[in-house]
């Protein structure tokens, strides 16, 4: 496990602003929406100032066609163009505010709706896009006075430089947010990468610790762990497969060619181990000369197989350190069977790993392949040359 294959947070941010664009782009069809009900409702239920025709038209359908066609333009631009995907968002909120602005002039509390597009761009934390916003509000207040008399009526001399004041101090504010909001994120972010390290010291520490050092392969612990949930699985209908292996003589290597040579050896085996298990199998150093192997997603046939491939590829390796003789493995191998326990199954593969070493070591003897008795051995040692193997 590495650091890399966590992810990035540098990355949230973007990932977030992406949801929120498109909950600005629901957020306008709704106000849309709402903004043609309520209109709707007042003219059947309210004395309205404006004949059917006048309504109909100029009041209910063109600004509406005219908003929701702004805001599919700016989802069109979200899809097609993401370097200005928050621009067009912020575009289309002023304009959706001068319209409504534009067709509620009357109600003066309606001015205020321009400081949302200011606030809302502080989702994005960014200040450019804020002060982006906020000279857009600006500038449509200023074409609204200027070239809307309907809303200018409504506007008195203190409105013309309490607006703009409003719209500044938001701006201010919303900066302010902005600055406050990354910092939070950054000491955020400082944490998540924090605790992310620590979790991979800790993963790398739980690696070591369950890894031997000289073999590379699991230890005696980890094979507990993992024997198990085999288990666990073995009852759940998956089936699997214990083996043993012990390197035969292995104490006569050791007091004839020293430690280190023995040290070679062990490698060696795990390394062929290692080369001939599937990627879903379990090798572990049980302890000294002693492999553990859990075998799994192959009949008992296949794995038989395996486990006969890597005695067999030892038994023909000669080793220089062993002045050009090979080693050889004494094997126990069965599969699981509902009626085994943890402990019945390892005892019957040990007992079956033991006959392997009573009848001549170097075989795999499994339930289906039991170990031959004294007088086929003492028959087959008369008619069989003298072996070159490490004898103990």
């Amino acid at each position: 496990m590495k650091k890399s294959d966590f992810p990035n947070p540098s990355a949230s941010p973007f990932q977030r602003q992406t949801r929120w664009s498109k909950r600005f782009i629901t957020t306008y069809w709704t106000v849309i929406a709402v903004h043609a009900v309520a209109q709707l409702l007042s003219f059947l239920l309210l004395p309205y100032p404006a004949d059917a025709h006048t309504f109909y038209y100029s009041i209910l359908l063109y600004p509406t066609l005219f908003m929701a066609g702004i805001v599919a333009l700016a989802h069109y631009i979200q899809y097609v163009s993401g370097k200005y995907a928050y621009y067009s968002l912020l575009v289309a909120g002023t304009v959706i505010s001068m319209v409504l602005i534009h067709l509620n002039a009357d109600i003066r509390i309606m001015s205020a709706i321009m400081l949302l597009p200011i606030f809302a761009s502080t989702f994005f934390f960014r200040l450019r896009l804020t002060f982006f916003s906020a000279s857009l509000q600006i500038v449509g207040f200023a074409a609204l006075y200027v070239w809307d008399d309907w809303f200018r009526s409504f506007i008195s001399p203190f409105d013309l430089i309490a607006i703009p004041i409003f719209i500044a101090v938001s701006t201010w504010v919303a900066c302010i947010i902005i600055i406050s909001g990354r910092e939070v994120w950054r000491n955020l972010e400082h944490t998540l990468i924090a605790k992310q390290d620590l979790i991979v010291e800790n993963a790398i520490i739980s690696q070591l610790s369950k890894t031997d050092a000289l073999t590379k392969l699991f230890n005696h612990i980890a094979f507990h762990e993992f024997y198990e949930k085999a288990l666990e699985f073995g009852d759940e209908g998956t089936p699997f497969h214990l083996c043993l292996i012990d390197i035969d003589n292995f104490k006569t290597i050791n007091d004839t060619y020293g430690h280190r040579v023995g040290d070679i050896i062990l490698s060696r085996v795990s390394e062929t181990i290692q080369e001939r298990i599937s990627p879903v199998d379990i090798a572990c150093r049980y302890g000294g000369e002693e492999f553990a192997l859990l075998l799994f997603e192959q009949t008992f046939d296949e794995a038989y197989a395996v486990i006969e491939s890597i005695r067999l590829r030892l038994s023909q390796t000669m080793h220089e350190e062993l002045r050009d003789t090979p080693v050889t493995l004494s094997i126990g191998l069965k599969s699981y069977a509902i009626t085994d326990t943890k402990q019945s199954l390892f005892e019957d593969v040990d007992a079956l790993l033991y006959a392997a070493k009573r009848s001549g070591k170097n075989r795999t003897v499994t339930p289906f392949h039991p170990a031959p008795d004294a007088e086929s051995l003492a028959k087959r040692g008369a008619n069989k040359p003298s072996s070159d193997i490490v004898q103990g």
